[in-house]
């Protein structure tokens, strides 16, 4: 990975953020909303760094961040391999295609709200909820995703493992995954954002921690500066984690990328 992309990886997140600085401000100030409601960049830089509270603010919205961070830590790594072996199983047979996508498609299509109930009473408010609601969030594009790119291996490459003696696993093993690297780390993009938002649904209705239920709980007490600091905080936590990866991907494929194996 030469230090020409990282610097493009690095030069997109700081446009961004740059974007949606100038779009939060510009904004409030097209729509005139009211001071006590809408806090610009200046009120949550004071609110977590200047104002003598500052640290105490910091340490509560650290606790608050720490605990989605796992929470969707937890949503990604279920979410992901639920979809990782579900595409395995769709490539190797189309009868399991015909089974695991329409359930997938229709996880998909009811709002994880209306299914939150069901979820809750199946596997109650703790961990398993977390992994349920946020994997959900997660599956349907990780899974589309990496389904195509399973099957845009080279015909001749999964031909020649055929001749040579190689069953489907073999083929999947040996083709498939290493041309579907870049559809899987699509995917990772894809999902590290939706984790954390399936992670603060499921804090918001199940578990009544994180900042899913912090911005609910500073809503009712009219906390409105906690509650933009706490949306700009995990805001910036996806931006980060989604940047992470991105570098991860630049450097796995470049040492064993398709392109990689041609070099």
């Amino acid at each position: 990975m030469t230090a020409a992309r990282v610097g493009r990886v690095l030069l997109d997140a700081a446009t961004t953020t740059a974007v949606v600085l100038v779009a939060w401000t510009v904004l409030l100030a097209a729509f005139d909303v009211s001071p006590y409601v809408g806090k610009g960049p200046a009120q949550v830089w004071a609110y977590l760094v200047t104002d003598a509270d500052a640290g105490e603010h910091r340490a509560e919205v650290a606790a608050l961040l720490g605990e989605t961070l796992t929470d969707a830590s937890i949503g990604f790594v279920a979410g992901m391999t639920a979809a990782l072996l579900l595409a395995a199983a769709i490539v190797l047979s189309r009868t399991a295609e015909g089974t695991i996508m329409p359930v997938a498609m229709l996880f998909r299509s009811v709002p994880l709200i209306a299914l939150a109930p069901v979820i809750i009473l199946l596997v109650g408010r703790g961990v398993a909820s977390v992994a349920v609601m946020s994997g959900i969030v997660v599956l349907f594009p990780a899974l589309v995703t990496i389904v195509l790119g399973l099957r845009s291996a080279s015909a001749p490459m999964r031909d020649l493992v055929t001749v040579l003696g190689g069953g489907p696993r073999t083929v999947l093993r040996l083709v498939q995954l290493p041309a579907a690297l870049p559809s899987v780390f699509a995917a990772v993009r894809i999902s590290v954002p939706g984790a954390i938002t399936g992670a603060l649904i499921a804090e918001w209705l199940a578990t009544g921690g994180g900042i899913g239920y912090g911005v609910v709980s500073a809503v009712g007490r009219a906390q409105n500066t906690k509650v933009w600091a706490l949306v700009v905080v995990v805001t910036l936590a996806s931006l980060v984690l989604y940047t992470l990866a991105q570098l991860v991907e630049q450097w796995v494929l470049a040492r064993f990328g398709p392109a990689a194996g041609r070099a």
